[in-house]
């Protein structure tokens, strides 16, 4: 493999990394050569994982972390530090979703969502920050298309992922100088466990697809490729970009 396009040597970490586009991301930088960190909560989602990847030789390590929860970052940056001394990849994937009106939600709900989907990707990446500067490593932050236009995915979320791509900007360039390169991908529907109940009815596929020119919701492998090219070091001129993985829908005209 040539050398800009291979992630030999390097150090990843995921967050949701067991499930969806987070697994996807997973076993995309594996097979680049990556040794990858997943955090999760599940225990036995973890485990489950990590069986299939040692079992083909691959390098994949697990920390049990709920990052709605900021005080199990510290812990975790001390784990990467004592055993490693570097973070190279850092992929801020972890999301939630409660889709309902905005006057229905409740202040606990908006808690968890800006928690999991924002504060969580902002403590992570400040707490990262010295070992992905000893890297000279990249962050990529998954964000949506909901973060750019008014989607029926709920205001809050579309808040978090609005903020994550303002994050991205910002930390790209104020971070620049210590050689760490910041993007993100914004996703449309993916088939994932988070957008089942929405793929699952009907008449919001129907319309879901209408808003589509590719006429189809992604996969996660999809998004995965995006993130990891943008890891590579084929990607190393490439930063505070937020590339949509979404069919051609922000492009789609009326």
């Amino acid at each position: 493999m040539l050398p800009k396009w291979d992630l030999a040597g390097k150090v990843a970490l995921v967050t949701g990394g067991t499930k969806g586009i987070g697994r996807a991301t997973t076993q995309t930088l594996l097979q680049l050569g990556a040794e990858v960190i997943i955090v999760a909560r599940n225990v036995d989602d973890i485990e489950r994982q990590l069986a299939d990847y040692q079992a083909n030789d691959l390098k994949a390590t697990g920390f049990v972390a709920d990052l709605s929860d900021h005080e199990t970052i510290p812990e975790l940056v001390k784990h990467i530090s004592l055993r490693w001394g570097k973070l190279d990849i850092l992929v801020n994937n972890v999301g939630t979703n409660i889709r309902k009106p905005t006057t229905s939600y409740t202040t606990d709900e908006f808690n968890v969502i800006i928690s999991t989907n924002l504060t969580s990707a902002f403590s992570l990446s400040q707490a990262l920050y010295p070992l992905l500067k000893n890297a000279q490593g990249c962050i990529v932050n998954v964000t949506s298309v909901a973060g750019l236009t008014s989607l029926k995915s709920g205001s809050i979320y579309g808040m978090t992922k609005a903020a994550l791509n303002q994050l991205t900007r910002n930390l790209a360039c104020e971070w620049a100088s210590d050689g760490i390169r910041v993007n993100a991908v914004a996703p449309w529907y993916i088939e994932t466990p988070l957008t089942e109940s929405v793929l699952s009815n009907k008449e919001s596929l129907d319309y879901i697809l209408s808003r589509t020119p590719m006429k189809r919701v992604g996969q996660p492998e999809e998004v995965a490729s995006a993130i990891a090219f943008l890891c590579l070091p084929a990607a190393s001129y490439i930063t505070g970009n937020i590339v949509t993985v979404d069919g051609g829908f922000a492009v789609y005209g009326f």
